[in-house]
């Protein structure tokens, strides 16, 4: 398979589990305003870590479904940039879906682009880099939320979250396919 064929397929299961939660729980994420989303993300950002230095995890829940959930908030974070957060779910699963697989492509778009002129550097990577990767994306994230969205010189918070969703896609390719 390549690059482009293991995106597809990491992206093909993290997508199956959004549509799957949308059934079982609607856009119960709109309420959410883009902050708490970073706050989410960080969360499992952070426990990926602490699973990587202590080695051992107290529930029985690995790295791979941490990586999925980056994944997915990180897609609903840019929706949620783009609509605002509602007082309700306000959107119909086909809309949620339409909507992630937009916010999905334009991620994946980037990543080729990077990876041409990169050419697939994080497949040198460590996946432990990818966590800390994020992690840095996520302290800059915060760092312009707090500056009301505000930067001087800087890419804004949907470009961070795109590289948060890629560092994760490549960490799910490193799990799915031993690479």
């Amino acid at each position: 398979m390549d690059t482009k064929e293991q995106f597809e397929a990491v992206i093909a299961v993290c997508k199956d589990i959004y549509s799957k939660k949308l059934q079982d729980y609607g856009a119960a994420w709109r309420i959410m305003r883009p902050a708490s989303i970073t706050d989410q993300i960080f969360i499992k950002a952070n426990r990926i870590r602490t699973l990587e230095v202590k080695g051992e995890a107290k529930v029985n829940e690995g790295i791979r479904p941490e990586l999925i959930g980056i994944v997915n908030y990180g897609i609903m974070g840019m929706i949620q940039l783009e609509k605002g957060y509602s007082e309700s779910s306000d959107l119909t699963p086909q809309e949620a879906i339409d909507l992630y697989d937009k916010y999905m492509k334009k991620t994946v778009d980037l990543m080729l682009a990077k990876n041409h002129d990169y050419d697939e550097a994080w497949r040198s990577m460590r996946t432990t880099s990818y966590t800390d990767l994020i992690l840095m994306k996520l302290y800059r994230t915060k760092q312009i939320e707090d500056n009301q969205n505000q930067t001087l010189i800087s890419e804004g918070i949907e470009a961070n979250y795109m590289d948060m969703v890629n560092y994760a896609l490549f960490g799910l390719i490193k799990i799915d396919f031993k690479d």
